[in-house]
């Protein structure tokens, strides 16, 4: 298996950052329930809790060199430019949202990591 590149390594960092803030926030939610948002509060943090695990999973399958990882880092980021863009009159968390999806995007589809990354089969046989 070829080394990662750095493109890889940083996106791969940025994304289980973004797992783990949304376990935080899955955790947040938890402690914030009340008896009148039971069943939305409860639906709510189990959606964080499954998108931030499902989001280091694919960092640490990226660092693995795992293809399959490629999709669902790239529609995340997807997703947190629009919410970027719909947060655009609160610049201090668009900006930030928009800087992390473009680095990751950047770095997900920088030549070094789809070589990487690319779908080989006969990649690390030996002849």
């Amino acid at each position: 298996m070829p080394a990662n590149p750095p493109q890889l390594l940083v996106a791969a960092s940025l994304v289980a950052v973004q797992g783990l803030l949304l376990l935080l926030f899955a955790v947040l939610e938890a402690a914030s329930l009340s008896s009148e948002r039971m069943s939305m509060g409860l639906t709510t943090s189990a959606f964080f809790f499954a998108y931030g695990a499902a989001l280091l999973g694919c960092a640490w399958a990226l660092t693995r060199q795992h293809a399959w990882a490629r999709g669902p880092v790239l529609l995340t980021q997807l997703i947190q430019l629009g919410l970027a863009w719909n947060l655009r009159d609160r610049l201090e968390l668009s900006i930030p949202m928009a800087l992390v999806a473009l680095i990751v995007v950047a770095g997900m589809l920088s030549p070094a990591t789809q070589d990487v990354l690319a779908d080989d089969p006969m990649r690390g046989r030996a002849d």
